[in-house]
């Protein structure tokens, strides 16, 4: 790894991918950087070194990213793995850890691509042994074709019945699915379905999910209401409403999944402004067409900027790397516009079906904001419900002002799993909308760091850390 480059790119999945290959080859300098030892990023984990002994598992769709792996690997881009990227300064210098060696690398532009990551499910007994998110557990199929055994599904959205449906081909006996979704969404929704239809192919595959899952014989229980688990010796008791009735189950495992998010951490420590959503319920960052942000030559690109999927994703990358081009010198502004084109007529083709996802899988406030004063809210520092409440009603406005009464987000993930419920419930508390409440004030570093790391390679002097 150099010491500066023309672009520097942050995460390896189909956006990072796509715009680390694009931009080298149009002969710009690039590092793409990477935490995992890999390309893929979360949708595409492990694609170069598949581990499921049954490719059918995974999908066809999951073996596309190979394709934009190939591209990268041919390309003249830097991967340096196991990069943990945790500052963004504001002249584009950025603070990252590899091999245990802190150092700055600088660029001319920075294209954030660090994706998304799985909504906080804030039900009583989510931090439990044996209780985990899907993802988690995809992401042991994808890696190591590990499979969990005997579990039950809980949640909303496209990415459980994925999941689901890749453990019924994977030959696992599924406990039973739990399903979340709020009865009046597809009401909400219907609106939104005719334009959906454009891609009906997409529409059709997630139903063949569903038949597939109900044609097995795996317990399907549309409409739940509530949730809360119980350990009981090495297996979990879960309890969840169902038209007005509580009822019970066992598993060895429990499995929940109620949406992706962008992962914002990144962006909002480096300054970029965001935006409330309030169809996908998350931060948004500003941008302009070509991906830029708020912040001068930083980009944020595919799901760390909203949620579009794989494709979407891709053509994301594509555009913030066009621009960064044209913005260094490399292009001119005729051969951005017009190879970016039909990338920005993709993702217009696709925002209609986004956009029926996004209400029909709308996950239920009481699924967002915990009722039970026990129910943990931020893992890393065990604050409870009946905490951030409290510190409520003693007249905490927001959640910068909660750190100081509840050390909540203050922990190893800098509020990552807990962001959205603690602002989500200030504002419940309040009566407030969450873009009155704001998130977290986000600062470098990002992710954890150690002095000696910092002192085993830092090879600038006098550097300010933000």
């Amino acid at each position: 790894m150099k010491s500066r480059y023309d672009i520097i790119v942050i995460g390896a999945g189909p956006a990072g991918m796509t715009a680390a290959s694009l931009a080298a080859e149009h002969g710009a300098s690039v590092a793409l950087l990477d935490e995992q030892s890999g390309l893929g990023g979360q949708i595409y984990r492990s694609v170069t070194c598949q581990g499921a002994s049954d490719p059918s598992i995974l999908g066809a769709e999951y073996y596309q990213g190979k394709t934009l792996a190939d591209r990268l690997v041919k390309s003249t881009a830097d991967h340096v793995k196991g990069a943990s990227v945790w500052q963004i300064s504001e002249d584009r210098e950025v603070g990252v850890t590899v091999d245990g060696a802190a150092c700055l690398v600088s660029a001319d532009h920075v294209i954030i691509a660090t994706g998304a990551q799985e909504r906080p499910f804030p039900v009583q007994g989510w931090t439990l042994p044996g209780v985990m998110n899907a993802g988690a557990a995809q992401i042991l199929l994808k890696s190591s074709g590990v499979v969990l055994p005997d579990p039950v599904f809980v949640g909303t959205g496209p990415l459980l019945y994925l999941i689901a449906h890749q453990y019924l081909r994977a030959g696992v006996r599924i406990a039973a699915v739990l399903d979340t979704t709020p009865r009046e969404n597809l009401r909400n929704a219907l609106w939104a379905l005719p334009q959906a239809y454009r891609n009906a192919n997409q529409l059709w595959k997630g139903w063949g999910w569903l038949r597939d899952l109900r044609k097995s014989g795996t317990p399907f229980v549309r409409g739940v209401a509530d949730i809360k688990i119980a350990s009981k010796d090495s297996a979990a008791q879960i309890e969840y409403k169902h038209e007005g009735v509580w009822k019970s189950l066992s598993a060895q495992t429990v499995l929940l999944h109620q949406g992706v998010v962008p992962n914002i951490n990144l962006g909002m420590a480096t300054g970029c402004a965001h935006d409330w959503n309030d169809t996908q319920l998350c931060w948004h960052a500003q941008l302009d067409a070509w991906g830029q942000s708020s912040i001068e030559g930083v980009s944020i690109a595919g799901d760390g900027a909203s949620i579009m999927g794989a494709q979407g994703a891709e053509a994301a990358g594509a555009l913030a790397a066009l621009g960064a081009l044209h913005r260094i010198g490399k292009i001119d502004q005729h051969t951005r516009d017009d190879t970016g084109h039909p990338l920005h007529a993709r993702l217009r083709s696709q925002a209609p079906f986004r956009r029926f996802l996004d209400m029909l899988y709308r996950p239920a406030l009481q699924f967002r904001v915990p009722r039970e004063d026990t129910t943990i809210v931020c893992r890393c520092e065990e604050v409870t419900a009946a905490h951030v409440r409290d510190a409520v009603h003693l007249g905490c406005q927001g959640p910068n002002q909660l750190k100081s009464f509840t050390r909540a987000g203050m922990g190893p993930c800098q509020g990552r799993m807990c962001g959205l419920t603690v602002s989500a419930m200030i504002a419940d508390q309040l009566g407030r909308p969450v873009q009155d409440i704001g998130a977290a004030r986000l600062r470098a570093p990002v992710k954890p760091l150690e002095l000696g790391q910092l002192a085993a390679d830092f090879r600038i002097t006098g550097q300010r850390l933000r």
